[in-house]
């Protein structure tokens, strides 16, 4: 039987979008080839994965416990290859570096630096992750160390903290909560949330609120990948965004955030595996740590954010609970 990784990740698409135009147009291909790849991967194994309609595309039961079972091999497999390379270029020699949109915010310069200066003679492989993987690539093998957010399912995974954010909610100029100054968690629980795009049930838990709602679903409407996704998505009046204060560095027609009153901070770490706590992982941890530790008004400042740049009203006008009343 010859299978091919790449009709692995097409099925992989499928069985996520539940649709073979959806798969196609993320994965950049055509859907009469995607559709080929298919039946050719269920012909290799006699096995049928989908079942097909004019309306609906539906995984078997036999589809469902592939797709199981494969993710994990994927991931073993992406690791494998990753210590393979890292083999041959030299331990030493490189480090690789995963990172969401804001890397660790305006600590991200002063560590590159640090570490570039102790370590002249290291690359930086900068890598960038959306959200459908918020270990950055740490729980797939494919990094060596990370800026990352937490909370996640990080199974392996070692962290130093380096600040914690407060979270806002992000609304249209025009919504009911968008003259506020402050809200609390159960003022939004009925707002149609936008979703990060991934299955991580620990890290969709903290972004829909799970903690405040008794059980209850988040209603949560299309997903996306990306902080300028959210923006748009937002501004159109298609849901809300549980995002963080550093949203408002970026300047977005329509939008207000408002901080929430009752909920944790989104805690910034450097991650690394603790299987793959290499000499430089280490180094490039204790620089992250002194960074942090020399510059505690910049810490400051990224934990208690001064939100009077316009982006939300200033806060002797509305507070959470009050009604709006115009000076």
């Amino acid at each position: 039987m010859e299978i091919h990784t790449r009709q692995l990740h097409y099925f992989i698409a499928v069985a996520e979008e539940l649709s073979f135009t959806r798969a196609a147009q993320r994965l950049h291909v055509s859907q009469q080839g995607l559709s080929t790849q298919i039946k050719q991967l269920e012909h290799g194994m006699n096995v049928v994965l989908f079942s097909r309609t004019t309306r609906c595309v539906e995984l078997t039961t036999a589809g469902e416990a592939f797709l199981q079972d494969l993710r994990g091999m994927l991931t073993g497999l992406n690791a494998a290859v990753e210590r393979a390379r890292a083999t041959h270029r030299g331990e030493q020699d490189r480090l690789v570096l995963g990172a969401l949109e804001g890397a660790a915010l305006t600590l991200t310069e002063p560590i590159l630096a640090a570490f570039r200066k102790r370590h002249p003679g290291i690359t930086v492989e900068w890598r960038q992750f959306t959200y459908e993987d918020p270990s950055a690539g740490l729980t797939g093998g494919l990094v060596d160390v990370a800026f990352v957010r937490r909370p996640f399912a990080d199974d392996g995974v070692r962290f130093e903290t380096l600040f914690a954010e407060p979270l806002v909610v992000m609304v249209p100029a025009n919504h009911r909560l968008a003259e506020r100054t402050e809200v609390f968690a159960h003022e939004v629980l009925d707002e149609p949330l936008l979703g990060a795009a991934t299955t991580d049930p620990v890290w969709n838990a903290f972004w829909e609120l799970q903690a405040h709602r008794d059980g209850r679903s988040a209603p949560v409407v299309p997903r996306s990948n990306s902080l300028l996704g959210e923006f748009h998505k937002v501004a159109t009046g298609s849901g809300v965004v549980l995002t963080v204060a550093c949203a408002r560095w970026i300047p977005f027609p329509g939008i207000r955030l408002v901080p929430i009153a009752d909920t944790p901070p989104n805690e910034v770490a450097v991650g690394w595996r603790g299987d793959h706590e290499t000499p430089l992982v280490r180094s490039f941890v204790d620089i992250a740590r002194s960074v942090r530790d020399s510059r505690p008004e910049l810490i400051e400042q990224l934990q208690k954010p001064d939100f009077a740049d316009g982006t939300v009203p200033p806060r002797d006008r509305v507070r959470a609970g009050q009604a709006y009343t115009s000076k």
